[in-house]
């Protein structure tokens, strides 16, 4: 497909910082018709945060599309795919009036769009209806580990990543069963992700990253965090590991 027919981009924009965003992130950042975040309501949203070092503010590009909840209800509980499954769809028909009008759309993703992306509800809708590219980008992950100066694999090391909404006893089972490990999706799960940790007996070697790449970057080992600290969003635990060395 040409490039020139390309209408719909999800763009990775890298792990924060955007001196880590690709050459082709940069490109259709700076020339595409629409730029479009996820946000929470009265907030930027975090890809939008990450373009600002590249493209500014720029409200007549902008299409912020706000969550009608984020963190109020569980992930498993059924009104959070009743709230959210409509909101999706809106979004996917606003976004092809936009294409099929002849503008071009990126929808701005931090770390990687097929990475635990709210952009892939989106592609899921419109892949079979639009051109459209996916440009991928370094990972949050990949930043968590480069920052904190571990390697994250060695050898024969098997890397398992988790989201950190697992039941706990779940979370045992997986990082029982691994070398090494990110734990993504961590806010208010984090003090059930330490237990799981300690009950699979990685806690030591755990390490707490925060806001990686970016200002206010946080690197501590997990068992030095103090235990009623709430993890943001961009936080993740790195278990890095101990596999064959030469």
């Amino acid at each position: 497909m040409a490039q020139d027919e390309i209408r719909f981009f999800g763009l990775g924009l890298g792990p924060g910082n955007p001196d880590y965003m690709t050459v082709r992130a940069r490109t259709v950042l700076e020339t595409a018709d629409r730029l479009v975040h996820f946000c929470k309501r009265g907030r930027r949203g975090n890809g939008r945060t990450i373009a600002d070092a590249v493209v500014g503010a720029d409200q007549e590009r902008e299409i912020a599309l706000v969550y009608p909840v984020t963190t109020e209800i569980p992930a498993d509980h059924p009104d959070y795919a009743a709230a959210l499954a409509p909101f999706y769809e809106a979004a996917s028909v606003r976004l092809l009036s936009e294409i099929e009008a002849g503008r071009t759309v990126a929808v701005l993703c931090e770390g990687d769009p097929f990475f635990y992306g709210s952009f892939m509800h989106l592609w899921w809708r419109l892949k079979d209806r639009v051109p459209t590219e996916i440009v991928p980008a370094v990972s949050g992950m990949s930043g968590a580990w480069t920052r904190a100066g571990v390697p994250i694999t060695w050898g024969d090391d098997v890397l398992t990543v988790i989201p950190g909404t697992l039941s706990e006893a779940e979370l045992v089972r997986r990082l029982s069963s691994t070398d090494a490990a990110v734990v993504m999706k961590l806010g208010r799960n984090l003090p059930k992700v330490r237990s799981a940790l300690a009950a699979a007996g990685l806690l030591e070697r755990a390490i707490y990253v925060e806001r990686a790449t970016m200002s206010g970057e946080k690197i501590i080992p997990l068992p030095d965090m103090p235990e009623e600290i709430d993890a943001p969003y961009f936080s993740l635990v790195i278990v890095p590991g101990q596999g064959r060395r030469v």
